[in-house]
């Protein structure tokens, strides 16, 4: 900005974005993505659309409460508001207000001269306080609004009741009104005429809200208040406060409570960070053995799915019991392994849910990079699985996978938890209301109050459930998560102050925009020393520094020996550095999986650790699990051998499995078991008839016929060996089972059928994608290719895009483009110059013939280059394009002027 803006102040709010500089303008379109689309063609259009109501809106939700607060006495004071003004209405928040006026010029939401600045009229009509949004001021509306709908008589009848002459108009009489209660010494005089109780009616809506009822007849002490202006008649039965009666009750402050800086995070408990790391190392473990074990179950036996979409609540209910744990947590569960992409529907005509081919892949990796893709993915992710079992706005219920899941600030509000988490001592486990209420004060119209402690809340749960954290603290692997600079991919986000217009003011830059922009504003440290009940939000630990928004930033990471293989979808593009540096803090802590197993002579196996996957598939069919943790109970029961004998195992294979996988003798007991289920396995065969029984022992087939429970099976003997009956195959093997008897299926060439175990799968799926809340950030080449087009148009005259008929649209001058001979050179050197375009900001002019044949010429700013097409903002159509490589016959650098 000039000198003599300095001084005087811009005229308009697109001056003053005109005298900003490239890294301001970026940090104001970084700050409010929704200006990029479409992307403005100079100042002037930037500036209109940073003044519309959804995108002031959206800007207006993403503010702390005291830079909010700081809005709000601006929206209630005089345009343009002396700076003495507005700390008058802000008394105690002296400090932060630099700050404060920082973040919303930086946010386009203020403009004018520094001493003096004006909220941006959309704004102030956002903010001040109304009937229908009385805001956090609480205040009314002010003289002149209030005496909009009295007569002028009455207006003059109001002066004179206050001691005033009268007035010739109404305005005049409004305006002497306006001053009297403005002026201290007048005012306290006339408080001192008021009789009893009158202060105490004007107390009681000094701090709102202002509106009161009255009766048709009020008493002496209102009908003075009313004869001379201190109350107003607003509507029939209802009297207002004035905004100017108000502020001199309050001795003109704007908010009962000013609230300058977020509330401290008391510590619930403090651990070593072993301790943390340990508990939190325990819980991945069981993370993954969960999603493993309800994918193969689900693998087995899909679940359907609803009409509407998502499992249904018996199934759901079903595998809760399955994996023994509470259904909201198998809700949990479910959505995770389903926005990691690991369970889809099949697309059958009967769909199910079943996994996915990604969970093949995510299966045979190392458990602590599974752990990581998870982690990754719940950070990301923006479906809440608390809201399962409830209703939508409409009344239909939610169920888990199913539509209406998604929150689009879930993912903002889930991080900003963890970076809080991150932004304490390690080892330390802050009060989970200390974070709501942090939360609270750092968004507090990001959404309703319930709405965001609940997801806060939640956050904290999933957290601990998932291993993210261990004890209430953070995990060394789940800090990891967040990145050197606290962003998922580890690249760090610019600075809030870039936003700003002043440079002495850089340093009060806001910082508090954490969730929408990755960026942290944990307090200022007040050197307490660790181990105190509370402690600053910004506090670190050791070996560990922070940024300039006081975001730990953990040391150098060491690289991660096993790469990431490529699953496509999200869980692919979890495949991040900060996702390996998660896995490679998290894999020492983790058990090496065994290949071994104790046999014991109750007919039981215990594992010490986790199995590898074949043996553990192989005990979890031949035995039933009866406890899971550190170590895994395995129970060998008739039932279960002959699960494994029904799958394809021989005898023979068993008894040698049993023997090369433990470390203890095979016990006599198990081995009578496996032949004795053996010998009687297969001796009765069940066929196609509708269904026949088939048995050489005769005297068995007499017992089966004999047994009073067997008929509903509708038993009858053709032959002393054999038996039919009218129940088909299925469900006379099943019945015979339920029975306590043994059957085999058989062909019909009388060969014994193994029921293998089926593995389902669903075509390749891509996994969902996270709903955005708002248009996606742009990443830092696009922003300098927007300001560089924004720059360009506005030098050009704003020129717009020239109309069918040749000319210029709006009467401005276009920028024609150049004439010539087409530009030709190799498809190589086109290449290599867009690519050096796009690193390098220059500008160049192509040839290029379009789809109908017609051959032109481009002048370009390439951002991208890639997938065969070069993405740029074409400056004879002033506007983003993308254009394919085959159709451009070669290109010409032009000079920066």
């Amino acid at each position: 900005m000039t000198t003599e803006q300095r001084s005087r102040g811009p005229r308009t709010l697109a001056e003053e974005l005109r005298a900003r500089s490239d890294e301001q303008l970026s940090g104001l379109l970084r700050a409010r993505a929704d200006l990029l689309s479409p992307l403005p063609g100079d100042i002037s259009q930037l500036a209109t659309r940073a003044g519309t109501r959804a995108s002031v809106v959206r800007a207006l939700d993403r503010l702390d409460v005291f830079t909010l607060q700081v809005a709000e006495a601006l929206a209630i004071a005089p345009q343009p508001c002396p700076y003495d003004t507005l700390a008058g209405l802000l008394p105690g928040g002296e400090r932060e207000l630099p700050r404060a006026l920082a973040a919303l010029r930086g946010r386009a939401l203020l403009w004018g001269a520094e001493r003096e600045p004006r909220l941006v009229r959309t704004a102030q009509e956002v903010l001040a306080p109304t009937a229908a949004r009385p805001g956090t001021t609480g205040l009314g509306p002010t003289v002149a609004e209030a005496c909009a709908g009295i007569s002028p008589r009455r207006v003059q009848e109001l002066l004179t009741g206050a001691g005033l002459p009268g007035t010739g108009d109404a305005v005049s009489a409004v305006n002497a009104l306006t001053e009297l209660f403005g002026d201290e010494q007048r005012f306290a005089r006339l408080l001192e005429e008021a009789p009893d109780g009158a202060l105490t009616a004007l107390d009681r809506l000094a701090w709102g809200p202002p509106y009161g009822e009255v009766s048709a007849r009020p008493g002496p002490q209102l009908r003075w208040l009313l004869d001379r202006g201190l109350l107003l008649p607003h509507q029939p039965g209802t009297v207002v406060l004035p905004r100017e009666v108000a502020l001199r009750l309050r001795g003109g402050r704007a908010h009962r409570e000013l609230r300058p800086q977020p509330p401290r995070v008391t510590a619930r408990g403090q651990y070593t960070p072993d301790t943390v790391d340990a508990a939190g190392a325990g819980a991945a473990q069981g993370a993954v053995a969960l999603i493993d074990e309800l994918l193969s179950g689900w693998s087995a036996d899909p679940p359907a799915v609803l009409r509407t979409g998502g499992v249904g609540v018996r199934d759901l209910k079903r595998t809760a019991v399955a994996l023994d744990i509470p259904e909201p947590q198998a809700a949990f569960w479910a959505e995770l392994a389903y926005g990691a992409g690991l369970v889809a529907g099949d697309g059958e005509a009967d769909e199910r849910y079943a996994p996915t081919p990604s969970y093949d892949v995510w299966s045979s990796e190392p458990g602590q990079l599974r752990w990581a893709r998870l982690a990754a993915v719940w950070l990301a992710g923006t479906r809440v699985p608390g809201l399962v079992g409830g209703r939508d706005g409409k009344g239909r219920p939610l169920s888990a996978l199913g539509p209406g899941l998604d929150r689009g600030p879930a993912a903002e509000l889930r991080r900003r938890v963890v970076e809080l988490l991150a932004a304490v001592e390690p080892g330390t486990a802050p009060e989970p209301s200390a974070i709501r209420d942090h939360i609270g004060w750092e968004l507090p119209r990001r959404m309703p109050a319930e709405a965001r402690d609940a997801l806060c809340e939640a956050a904290l749960a999933e957290a601990e459930l998932l291993g993210v954290t261990g004890r209430g603290a953070l995990t060394s692997f789940g800090r990891a998560l967040l990145g050197p600079a606290g962003t998922p991919d580890g690249t760090a986000s610019a600075p809030e102050a870039d936003a700003g217009t002043t440079p002495d003011a850089a340093d009060a830059a806001d910082t508090d925009d954490a969730v929408g922009g990755g960026r942290a504003d944990a307090g200022a440290a007040t050197g307490e020393a660790p181990g105190t009940d509370t402690f600053p939000a910004s506090a670190t630990g050791p070996g560990a520094g922070v940024d300039s928004a006081g975001v730990p930033v953990p040391g150098p990471a060491e690289a991660f020996a096993p790469p990431a293989p490529s699953t496509g979808g999200w869980l692919g593009r979890a495949a991040e550095p900060t996702v390996l540096e998660a896995a490679r803090l998290l894999g020492p802590l983790l058990p090496e999986p065994l290949d071994h197993f104790l046999l014991q002579a109750d007919l039981t196996a215990v594992a010490p650790g986790p199995l590898l996957r074949e043996p553990a598939a192989t005990m979890a069919l031949a035995a039933d699990i009866e406890s899971k943790g550190g170590a895994t109970v395995y129970r060998f029961t008739p039932d279960s051998v002959r699960r494994a004998l029904d799958s394809g195992w021989s005898p023979a294979a068993l008894h040698d499995f049993l023997a090369a996988h433990s470390r203890t003798p095979v016990p006599q007991p198990l081995s009578y078991l496996i032949d004795d289920v053996a010998r009687r396995h297969g001796r009765l065969r069940v066929g196609v008839a509708a269904g026949y029984l088939r048995c050489e022992d005769e005297a068995l087939l007499t017992q089966v016929l004999a047994d009073r429970r067997t008929e509903t099976l509708r038993l009858r003997r053709i032959a002393p060996t054999v038996l039919i009956s009218g129940a088909p195959p299925e469900i006379l093997l099943a019945r015979l089972r339920e029975l306590g008897f043994a059957p085999a299926a058989e062909s019909a060439e009388g060969a014994v059928l193994t029921a293998a175990a089926t593995s389902h799968r669903t075509p390749p799926r891509t996994a969902p994608e996270p709903v955005p809340d708002g248009p996606p950030a742009a990443d830092e080449r696009l922003l300098t290719a927007a300001v560089r087009a924004i720059r360009a148009g506005d030098d050009s005259g704003g020129s717009p895009r020239a109309t069918a008929s040749g000319a210029p649209a709006g009467g401005r001058t276009a920028v024609p483009a150049p004439v010539g001979v087409l530009p030709r050179t190799s498809p190589a050197d086109t290449l290599a110059v867009l690519q050096a375009a796009a690193l390098t900001g220059a500008l160049v002019r192509i040839g290029y013939v379009g789809a109908d044949g017609i051959a032109g010429q481009r002048i370009l700013a390439p951002v991208r280059v890639e997938g065969g097409f070069v993405t740029a903002f074409d400056h004879t159509a002033e506007e983003v394009r993308t254009y394919p490589l085959h159709r451009i016959t070669g290109t010409a650098e032009l000079p920066e002027g």
